[in-house]
């Protein structure tokens, strides 16, 4: 989610600080992750999905809404049932920028969301480890959990995580459709950050 010097797509939302505060909650960032990864849904139907009550995802649906995340989906709506989905594929933001605000509530609302996205990329791969013996062999072996150690300036580590991000957004040109057989979301995150020496 981190926002670095290459091309946003109109798909791609690059928050402000209004935007960001709005985001900025652990429900709401999963009910847009939720809709962004299985479709348009009801509140009742997230809540059922994620754990929560109907009205809480109700309540937070339409914070998402109020900020531009969501919007009614009139398509699939029958009586009084309200369908829900996203407005765009992915978000952005500068951390940095938020991180240095004069606002402290900016400041706190980056630390949340940065704080929710590693937890649910903690989530992800356990329900994916705690899931591997259901996976083929084929996908067992095209998955990764690697980590490497190495000695950089803040220059090159921004040169390596833009390459990275390179070739990843590469591969969306190559997607295959839902019904393509063998087929399977995949879920590629990067955690790439400095150390003390100690």
């Amino acid at each position: 989610m981190a926002e670095n010097e290459q091309p946003v797509s109109d798909e791609v939302r690059v928050l402000d600080p209004r935007s960001l505060r709005g985001l900025a909650h652990p429900l709401r960032m999963r009910l847009l992750g939720a809709l962004r990864e299985y479709g348009p849904a009801t509140a009742s139907q997230l809540a059922d999905r994620l754990g929560e009550s109907s009205g809480a995802t109700s309540y937070h649906l339409r914070q998402l809404a109020t900020h531009g995340f969501v919007k009614d989906d009139p398509e699939r709506g029958k009586g009084r049932e309200r369908w829900w989905k996203a407005v765009h594929r992915g978000t952005r933001w500068n951390a940095e920028k938020f991180l240095a605000h004069p606002d402290p509530a900016v400041r706190g609302a980056v630390n949340t969301a940065l704080h929710e996205v590693a937890t649910q990329h903690t989530q992800e791969m356990s329900t994916f480890l705690g899931t591997l013996h259901d996976w083929s062999e084929e996908w067992r072996i095209a998955s990764d959990l690697s980590d490497f150690y190495m000695r950089l300036t803040p220059e090159l580590a921004r040169e390596m995580r833009d390459r990275v991000h390179e070739v990843i957004e590469s591969y969306r040109e190559k997607e295959v459709d839902r019904d393509t057989e063998g087929s399977a979301p995949y879920r590629v995150h990067l955690h790439a950050f400095p150390r003390d020496e100690d």
